[in-house]
């Protein structure tokens, strides 16, 4: 009989990718979906911030707690690689230790029961990993790494400096996903916007979208997490004009006021992130992400009030909150005497929330009555009566769901399909349509 895998994904889409990586690496295993029945455990950990720590940990214990007696618990990922010598003195739970260079040599540690954690991050080649939750979108990793200095961030200092994927690994692996049927990528790294720097090319995401424009059979694609400090005009006026990327702008601004963006060590100051907003909204079809930090040392009560006002005037369609998390080896954290109490954190937070759910309404209520392109992904959240499905230029799982309770099409709905679509009502957070007919 065939040995059982459970594999549990925590944090990023960049985390994701890896994941798939090392499926791929263990494809002689049944995946299943009961920990208590696999053989193999593996959770790939993030240790981004506070709440991710804890969630990973806390996954960790629950898994140990169900499964068999005979089985192996891996422990993989940020965290494990963040602090790999206190995790494997503390956590006698975890059988086999790795962090985020050997992804690709996953099945090589469970076969020996080894630990291992090599210096450099694991960046994808070519490897053939599993694609899981869609049969028709994939997320292709640009680069790992980041060279960007930001107070508050740790990722520099466990997974290294930038380090960018070539080009023609990058288009070879599109190729093979389209031959498989996938149409639609998520181009995703810390930092897209430098992607190629480090390889002396300035603008890599202009290489990078001409080149994937004349691949036959993608046919829709967004790139993620652009950096002020580091968005050209050049790249926004390409993604502007293309016929395969979407207007999806993903820009972390993480705060507005000046004050905050220089102790954040931003590298963009108020002025340069205006201007590129207004180009991002004023573009046709546009779609407008972004996430704030809240409560960061030497956050002023005019700071907050100055970042709150900016949110309220302007036109994003989705916004991420985090409080701020102290972590070890950031600039933030020597910042001692500028702490910001931590109920005043929550209180900002609570503030800050209300002009989220404000923004995200306002841009669902923009969609009432308009025809658009959707794609069915699967049975609703919500209710198996209805069927699941996303605005075509949306991002996979974050931005929202189209819950299809009527077809005028004259035809079965097929799921990873793309079909025109009326929106009809709102129902909370989600929109309802009725299908049409095939796009």
């Amino acid at each position: 009989m065939s040995k059982k895998l459970h594999l549990v994904s925590l944090g990023c889409t960049k985390n994701l990718v890896d994941s798939e990586v090392m499926l791929g690496k263990l494809k002689e295993y049944d995946i299943t979906d009961d920990s208590t029945d696999a053989d193999v455990i593996i959770v790939n950990t993030c240790g981004f911030i506070d709440a991710a720590k804890e969630e990973s940990i806390q996954t960790i214990l629950d898994l140990h707690d169900g499964r068999k007696d005979d089985s192996l618990l891996v422990m993989s990922g940020c965290l494990s690689e963040r602090y790999q010598e206190e995790l494997q003195k503390e956590l006698q739970e975890v059988d086999i230790f790795t962090g985020v260079g050997d992804y690709d040599k996953i099945d090589e540690l469970i076969a020996k029961k080894e630990n291992r954690f090599s210096p450099e991050s694991y960046l994808i080649k070519n490897e053939d990993r599993v694609i899981t939750g869609s049969s028709h979108h994939a997320y292709i990793k640009l680069s790992e790494g980041c060279n960007q200095q930001c107070s508050f961030c740790a990722i520099p200092s466990f997974k290294g400096k930038l380090h960018s994927r070539e080009i023609s690994s990058v288009i070879k692996e599109v190729k093979y996903l389209v031959e498989k049927g996938f149409y639609d990528f998520s181009f995703i790294s810390q930092d897209s916007s430098s992607y190629l720097r480090d390889l002396d090319i300035k603008d890599g995401l202009f290489e990078l979208i001409d080149k994937i424009e004349k691949i036959e059979g993608v046919k829709s694609a967004r790139i993620l997490y652009l950096y002020p400090s580091t968005l050209s005009q050049k790249i926004l006026q390409k993604i502007v004009d293309s016929k395969i990327f979407h207007n999806y702008f993903d820009m972390p601004i993480q705060h507005i006021s000046d004050n905050m963006l220089t102790l954040m060590k931003r590298g963009a100051p108020q002025k340069t992130i205006i201007d590129q907003l207004s180009f991002m909204q004023n573009s046709p079809d546009r779609f407008l992400r972004t996430s704030i930090i809240v409560g960061h040392p030497g956050e002023s009560d005019k700071d907050f009030e100055e970042v709150c006002q900016f949110l309220k005037d302007s036109s994003f369609d989705r916004i991420s909150i985090f409080a701020y998390s102290d972590e070890e080896g950031t600039k933030a954290q020597t910042m001692d005497n500028q702490k910001i109490d931590s109920e005043i954190i929550d209180e900002r937070i609570e503030i800050i929330n209300e002009i989220v759910k404000e923004k995200r309404e306002e841009s669902l209520k923009r969609e009432l009555n308009q025809e658009i392109k959707i794609v069915t992904v699967g049975e609703s959240s919500e209710h198996e009566l209805f069927i699941g499905a996303k605005k075509i230029n949306w991002a996979e799982d974050i931005d929202g769901e189209i819950l299809i309770n009527e077809n005028e099409s004259g035809k079965e709905i097929e799921i990873g399909k793309i079909y025109i679509a009326k929106i009809t009502d709102m129902a909370g957070d989600n929109l309802i349509g009725t299908i049409l007919r095939s796009a």
